[in-house]
């Protein structure tokens, strides 16, 4: 009698499974004429990442669409920095010069290793090797700076001395260009080669305006590089006293007949002999962050880098939901990063599996399975009137 229970118990219990198998797997259940495999459901067409590859400006208009600015810039980029869709581009992936845009970069790969109230006594070997020319905010031999003060430093006179005292006490120059490479690739910026970690002119170091945007918009989600990134004003430690600096952005600090632009964030501009003007800054409104990138325009003077990122963001703003993307900032990442806000949050986590992928079905299958054969084994161990314990040697959850 109980022979014939617990084999429909076990009848049971499996054509639970089948029933259950069946219904989390459609696509292989499903068979098309002929008893082949049906097709899968199409997807949406998505643009590829080879359209920022293209020659001339990339852009995907809808009726109704702005015309995009005619700018003299050698590569330029206009991205949405919560979705990290790329709105418009011309040259993304044009490998040229950053100057002191690469600190992006730096600040992303040394930032967290380096507690903020961390107090340091500046060496003389730690700015043997600044850059002849270079910008400088005044670090001195001899005199201890919290590692917040050398970020402002940083981020607001753009002072390579600040970068050489960070490098140092994350390892020293050479391990630090090597952590910056490794961060780049990580982050999808397969454009950037790093020879210094400051951006001073060096040959062989390059990154493009794709690289850049995207270093910007990683930068956007560390509250602290928020921070630094959007301070226009700030006092530095020096002899005796602080001394003010301010942020040499002139689209957040308003300075030389620029005038600031309406919900800018910052984020970092640069110059050198060879790279020219470059700026990649961000800027919220009306609910929406932009990222944009301007590498060395060829007309108007040393400040016409902002009045072309402010008709770029003017232009971005105004093309909100009227153009398709033309490629994605996650288009080269290992792992795109979950869509999220900008301004400014935690570190993204990993992102879990597509819920349509087949992997997701199969180890839902999987799932069904196990628990199925553990149900047989229960109904197979009631033949005998004995149930299953707890071994004492796993763990709990």
């Amino acid at each position: 009698m109980s022979t014939g229970i617990s084999r429909r118990a076990t009848v049971s219990v499996c054509s639970l499974c089948m029933v259950g198998a069946l219904a989390f797997a459609p696509s292989a259940a499903a068979t098309g004429s002929g008893g082949e495999p049906a097709p899968p459901a199409p997807r949406a067409a998505v643009p590829q990442p080879s359209l920022l590859y293209g020659s001339g400006v990339q852009v995907r208009p809808r009726a109704g669409a702005p015309e995009t600015p005619q700018v003299s810039a050698l590569s330029w980029l206009v991205a949405d920095a919560d979705s990290g869709d790329v709105l418009a581009a011309e040259g993304a992936h044009r490998k040229l010069p950053p100057a002191s845009t690469l600190k992006t970069l730096f600040a992303l790969t040394v930032m967290p290793t380096l507690p903020a109230t961390q107090q340091h006594k500046v060496s003389y070997q730690e700015l043997a090797d600044v850059g002849e020319g270079s910008s400088l905010v005044g670090v001195e031999e001899g005199h201890t700076y919290q590692v917040a003060d050398l970020w402002r430093g940083v981020f607001l006179s753009s002072g390579n001395d600040a970068v050489h005292v960070l490098a140092a006490l994350d390892g020293g120059v050479d391990t630090t260009v090597v952590k910056m490479q490794n961060k780049a690739r990580t982050l999808g910026a397969m454009d950037t080669h790093v020879i210094s970690p400051d951006g001073y002119d060096s040959p062989g170091q390059v990154s493009s305006a794709f690289d850049l945007a995207v270093f910007g918009r990683a930068g956007l989600r560390n509250p602290d590089f928020a921070r630094y990134c959007s301070t226009a004003h700030a006092e530095f430690p020096g002899d005796g006293w602080p001394f003010a600096i301010e942020n040499t952005n002139r689209l957040l600090s308003g300075e030389d007949g620029v005038a600031p632009y309406p919900g800018i964030i910052g984020i970092k501009n640069g110059y050198t002999s060879n790279a020219g003007n470059t700026l990649v800054a961000a800027a919220r409104r009306g609910g929406r962050t932009l990222v944009v990138t301007v590498m060395n325009p060829q007309e108007g003077g040393g400040l016409a880098v902002y009045e072309e990122a402010r008709q770029l963001l003017d232009w971005g703003f105004a093309a909100a939901g009227r153009v398709d993307p033309v490629g994605s900032l996650d288009g080269l990442r290992a792992t795109p990063e979950p869509k999220q806000s900008a301004i400014p949050v935690a570190a993204a986590t990993s992102p879990g599996p597509d819920d349509d992928t087949d992997w997701t079905r199969t180890a839902t299958i999987a799932g069904i399975v196990v628990l199925g054969a553990a149900g047989v084994t229960l109904a197979l161990r009631g033949k005998g009137g004995k149930g299953g314990k707890d071994g004492g040697t796993g763990t709990k959850a």
